[in-house]
């Protein structure tokens, strides 16, 4: 149980922390290195318009939506174990 105060900025300070997990995890997940000429799920070609434009991509744009959509379900959830939070 839970008694006292918390320190000045404890609430600031989770945001901050919550903040700086999403950056790093979207610096994870950009692509790097030399782009595929096929995509890796389903072997479909990918333009070379798409290799310039995104440097290291290995899905075609239908496996990067059907992937994304995958992740996005994923992130719903609250895994950072606080409960302040999770309170909305």
């Amino acid at each position: 149980m839970a008694v006292g105060w918390s320190k000045d900025g404890a609430v600031q300070d989770q945001i901050d922390a919550t903040v700086e997990a999403a950056v790093e995890l979207a610096k994870s997940r950009l692509p790097a290195g030399e782009s595929r000429a096929h995509c890796e799920e389903c072997e479909a070609a990918i333009p070379e318009a798409r290799r310039k434009a995104l440097p290291g991509v290995r899905y075609c744009v239908a496996c990067q939506a059907e992937l994304e959509k995958k992740l996005k379900a994923a992130a719903l959830y609250n895994r950072r174990g606080s409960k302040d939070s999770q309170l909305k």
